[in-house]
C-alpha cells in the first residue's frame, strides 16, 4: 500500500446510502473512499420505484422522512443533480368504510406529526387527478410527495463523489477486514487499503459485514418485485397507493407506468435477485387496475426484483457498532431510496463530531451476542449510540 491507499473512512456499498455518507464526511473534511463490487447505485438503489410519499412512512420515522423529503426538494443544490425528481403529489385511496376509517386514523397520526396531509372526498380527488377509477370511497392527498428517477441516482453521486475527492473502487468485493494498529486494512482480492474509520453500508449483505468483526446482526431480506408497462400517452400525474393494501403506483416521464408495492418475489442476499412470481404478480395488477382503470389493455414489457433490507423492529441501524471503535453502520431504514440521503447525512454529522439534527439508532439493540467491548452503549429506547 502506498499514502494513495491511506484513507480517513472506507464507507463498504455503494449505494445512495454508503454514498450520502460518504459525500457529507467529504465535505466535513475526511478523505473517504467508497468500495463496491458492483458500480455506484445499483443494487436496490438503482432498481426500486423511486416513490418519496410521507403518506406511506412509518410513523416512527416521520421527522426523518420530512428532512428526507426537503433534501430531495433541493437535490440539484447539494448533488448537483435532479435526477428526475419530481413533486406531483400523492394520493392514498380508500375502497370500502373500513379502509376509509383505516385511511383517516392513518393520516390524523401523520399530520400531527407534521406531514402536509389532507383527507379528500372522492369527486375531490377525483378533481386533481381525473383518471381515478369511480371505486375509491375516500382520498388522501400530499402535494409535496412525487418520484425521482433510480436508474440516474448512480451517474449522479459518482459526479458529486468525484468533485467532493472521494476515490471509488468499482468492481472490487471486501473479502476481510483486519485491524491495523490504530487502523483497519481492507482486503478486496489482491488490493488492499487502509482506513481509521470503517462505515458499513451493504444493505442486505449488513448481516455478512457485521460477522467481520465477530458480530451477529440478524437481517430480515425483502425481495420486492416490479414491473413497467410499454411507453404511452399521459393517462395520471400523481403517486397513487392503498390504505389497506400494498400498491405503488405512478406514470414516468417516459410514458411507462411503474407498479411496485412490496409485493415479493424470489430472491435472498446469497442467490441475488431470481425471479418473479406470477401470483404476487397478478394481485398487484389488479389493484393497479381498480385504482387507475385507464390503464387496462397496457402490454408489460419487464419485470424484476430488487433487494431491500430491513430489520425485525421496520427501524434502521445507524450509528457506532457496539466494542468496535471505529467502525460505523448504516441502512435497514423502510422506504430506504427516500431516507437515505437524509440517514447518510446524520451519520456523517455523528462521525465528524457534530451534534446530529435527530438521534440514531443503536445498532445494539438487535444484537444477538454481546459485543466484543464491555460497553455495549445506552438501551434501545434512546436510539443514541456511543460517540467514538
Amino acid at each position: 500500500m502506498t499514502a494513495a491507499d491511506d484513507y480517513d473512512v472506507a464507507v463498504i456499498g455503494g449505494g445512495v446510502t454508503g454514498c450520502a455518507t460518504a459525500l457529507h464526511l467529504a465535505r466535513g473534511g475526511m478523505r473517504a473512499v467508497v468500495v463496491e463490487r458492483r458500480g455506484l447505485c445499483m443494487e436496490a438503489s438503482g432498481v426500486n420505484a423511486g416513490s418519496l410519499c410521507l403518506q406511506i412512512k412509518p410513523l416512527a420515522l416521520m421527522p426523518y422522512a420530512l428532512g428526507a423529503m426537503e433534501m430531495w426538494r433541493t437535490t440539484g443544490k447539494w448533488l448537483g443533480n435532479e435526477v428526475g425528481f419530481q413533486a406531483k403529489g400523492s394520493l392514498m385511496l380508500a375502497f370500502s368504510d373500513d379502509d376509509a376509517e383505516l385511511l383517516e386514523t392513518r393520516i390524523g397520526e401523520r399530520r400531527r406529526a407534521g406531514a402536509p396531509i389532507e383527507i379528500l372526498g372522492p369527486d375531490a380527488a377525483r378533481r386533481l387527478e381525473p383518471a381515478l377509477s369511480r371505486r375509491p370511497v375516500l382520498a388522501s392527498h400530499c402535494p409535496i410527495d412525487g418520484f425521482a428517477d433510480p436508474t440516474q441516482i448512480g451517474h449522479a453521486y459518482g459526479a458529486a463523489l468525484a468533485e467532493a475527492g472521494v476515490d471509488t473502487r468499482l468492481g472490487l468485493a471486501v473479502d476481510a477486514i483486519d485491524r491495523d494498529g490504530g487502523a483497519f486494512t481492507v482486503a478486496m482480492g489482491e488490493d488492499r487499503l487502509r482506513a481509521r474509520r470503517i462505515v458499513l453500508a451493504g444493505g442486505v449483505w449488513l448481516g455478512e459485514m457485521a460477522r467481520w468483526f465477530g458480530l451477529d446482526l440478524p437481517v430480515l431480506c425483502r425481495p420486492y418485485q416490479l414491473l413497467i408497462s410499454e411507453r404511452v400517452p399521459r393517462l395520471f400525474d400523481m403517486f397513487i397507493g392503498l390504505a389497506s393494501a400494498r400498491l405503488s403506483l405512478k406514470q414516468l416521464s417516459g410514458g411507462g407506468v411503474l407498479i411496485g408495492g412490496g409485493w415479493e418475489g424470489i430472491g435472498d442476499h446469497k442467490r441475488g435477485s431470481i425471479g418473479v412470481l406470477p401470483a404476487p404478480l397478478v394481485g398487484n395488477l389488479r389493484l393497479a387496475h381498480h385504482a387507475i382503470s385507464a390503464i387496462a389493455g397496457l402490454r408489460l414489457i419487464r419485470t424484476w426484483v430488487g433487494l431491500e433490507v430491513e430489520f425485525a423492529d421496520a427501524r434502521p441501524v445507524i450509528g457506532a457498532l457496539p466494542g468496535v471503535e471505529g467502525v460505523f453502520i448504516n441502512g435497514g431504514t423502510r422506504s430506504g431510496f427516500t431516507m437515505a440521503p437524509y440517514m447518510g447525512r446524520l451519520l456523517a454529522e455523528r462521525m465528524l463530531g457534530r451534534e446530529a439534527e435527530l438521534p440514531l439508532f443503536n445498532p445494539a439493540r438487535l444484537l444477538r451476542n454481546d459485543p466484543p467491548g464491555k460497553e455495549q452503549g445506552p438501551d434501545s429506547a434512546s436510539g443514541r449510540p456511543p460517540v467514538h
